[in-house]
């Protein structure tokens, strides 16, 4: 019986490439990174499956996905879904930060109670706890942007300088001294360069 199984590539027709799944019930351990995996995710029913693994695949619905796994994972304690857009973080938003992936967290532990590892790191007591209070309230609801709302709206890109410098032709320099000294306490840019190096 097999108890661990990985799935990698990118596969064209996932629905179909997921059909088999269903054959192996007693599964316990899932791998499906880097496979192109959307919002119309569907898993059979492995009441047995304890790790899954879904990083850098193309998910978008963290409700949605969440609400299945509870449904289909019952003994789901291990889950990672980093390099998706559904999990908040750095890595694949410049845009996201530290509070953002915070409340993903909370999130996903109100709707999935029973993890102890989210995205390779153990769920604390804390975290726990914040999510019993306040998980139902940590879902990020984007506003629904309309083909008209974009159509309306004139594109503006942002610029520093003010706007009579934007022409190519009225240019002007600035000159300017700055009484900062730089001494480098702080930095280990070169801590490992030795002398007969330079």
């Amino acid at each position: 019986m097999e108890k661990y199984l990985s799935l990698s590539g990118n596969h064209s027709s996932n629905k179909r490439s997921l059909e088999g799944l269903s054959a192996f019930r007693s599964l316990e351990e899932l791998i499906l990174d880097n496979n192109q995996l959307g919002d119309d995710l569907v898993l059979p029913g492995l009441p047995s499956l304890h790790t899954l693994t879904l990083n850098k695949n193309r998910i978008t619905d963290l409700e949605y996905l969440l609400d299945h796994l509870a449904e289909v994972t019952p003994a789901l304690e291990y889950l990672s879904l980093l390099g998706n857009v559904a999990c908040p973080n750095e890595l694949v938003s410049l845009e996201k930060d530290e509070e953002d992936y915070k409340r993903y967290r909370c999130f996903v532990l109100y709707k999935l109670p029973n993890l102890k590892f989210l995205d390779a790191r153990k769920v604390t007591r804390q975290e726990r706890e914040e999510a019993l209070v306040r998980g139902a309230f940590m879902k990020v609801v984007k506003p629904k942007v309309s083909s008209e709302d974009i159509a309306s709206s004139p594109e503006r890109h942002y610029t520093p300088l003010p706007s009579a410098s934007r022409e190519l032709t009225s240019h002007r320099g600035v000159l300017g001294k700055c009484r900062y000294v730089y001494y480098g306490k702080n930095s280990e840019g070169n801590r490992f360069i030795r002398d007969d190096q330079l």
